[in-house]
């Protein structure tokens, strides 16, 4: 599912962020991964994975390429885990809140049963095997996850992680892949905001977030939504959809400054 995901937001996006319902459904068809899978059945999965697509008449569209950054709700996770391989680590915490035009609007938190605990992550994190007895099952929590996420953009700092290790987790327990489209604080931070380092803590302590926790899923995101406001207010003006500002962040961090220095200069002069 994931490589289909991609190519349908590769190509709708080079079509400008809209496409026929017969071509989507001929693309599905193109690169389903087996024969036998069917394609209204795909569509099902695809819109139900979280990518932000509407069917209006005959035209699929890719919202995030009209919606306005400035009304997107943005869903910033932080995940504990127990390893750093899914297939042979779990999820032990969930830590997550909606954030739109500079409110926090909803809020997730919860611990998940586990019964293996290495010590070097209860010293890493503070979570003891206490904290998660009585806690919910993955294969309960996740689906709560999933429908508080909906076709929100996802947001982690270094979002690689949280976001591939909940899809692996999505895909174990039967929720099918993540689509939602995605963004990482670390990497608008290296192009809105001048820091020595971009690591959570560095950036929690050097533009004065001051969080007082580290390494606990909730806390930190909260620190991920403090450095995403600071970095918003550095993002140039034409930078006006959601898909722009995706782009924005992953585009050569010496074009994205030279863009703000030129638009610092217009408003001088």
């Amino acid at each position: 599912m994931r490589p289909l995901i991609d190519n349908i937001v590769a190509v709708i996006k080079k079509r400008g962020g809209r496409m026929e319902l017969e071509d989507f459904r001929r693309l599905i068809q193109k690169t389903r991964d087996s024969l036998f899978e069917n394609v209204d059945t795909l569509m099902e999965l695809v819109i139900a994975s979280g990518l932000p697509i509407d069917i209006e008449g005959d035209e699929v569209i890719l919202e995030t390429c009209f919606r306005p950054w400035r009304e997107e709700t943005f869903c910033v996770v932080d995940i504990e885990t127990n390893g750093s391989v899914p297939k042979r680590s779990q999820i032990i915490e969930i830590g997550a809140l909606k954030w739109r035009n500079g409110e926090i609007v909803d809020r997730f938190e919860s611990f998940a049963a586990c019964s293996y605990l290495p010590y070097q992550i209860s010293e890493i994190t503070g979570i003891n095997p206490e904290d998660l007895e009585g806690a919910p099952p993955l294969e309960k929590m996740l689906p709560r996850f999933k429908a508080f996420l909906g076709d929100s953009l996802f947001v982690a700092h270094n979002v690689s992680f949280d976001y591939n290790f909940i899809s692996h987790s999505f895909e174990r327990f039967g929720l099918g892949v993540l689509g939602n489209r995605r963004l990482c604080t670390i990497d608008l931070a290296r192009r809105t905001i001048e820091a020595e380092r971009y690591g959570l803590g560095h950036l929690n302590i050097a533009l004065d977030i001051n969080t007082l926790v580290h390494h606990r899923a909730y806390a930190d995101a909260i620190t991920a939504t403090k450095v995403l406001e600071i970095g918003l207010k550095n993002v140039p003006d034409a930078i006006v959809t959601t898909e722009q500002l995706i782009d924005f962040t992953k585009m050569p961090v010496k074009r994205a400054k030279a863009i703000l220095e030129s638009e610092k200069l217009k408003t001088k002069n």
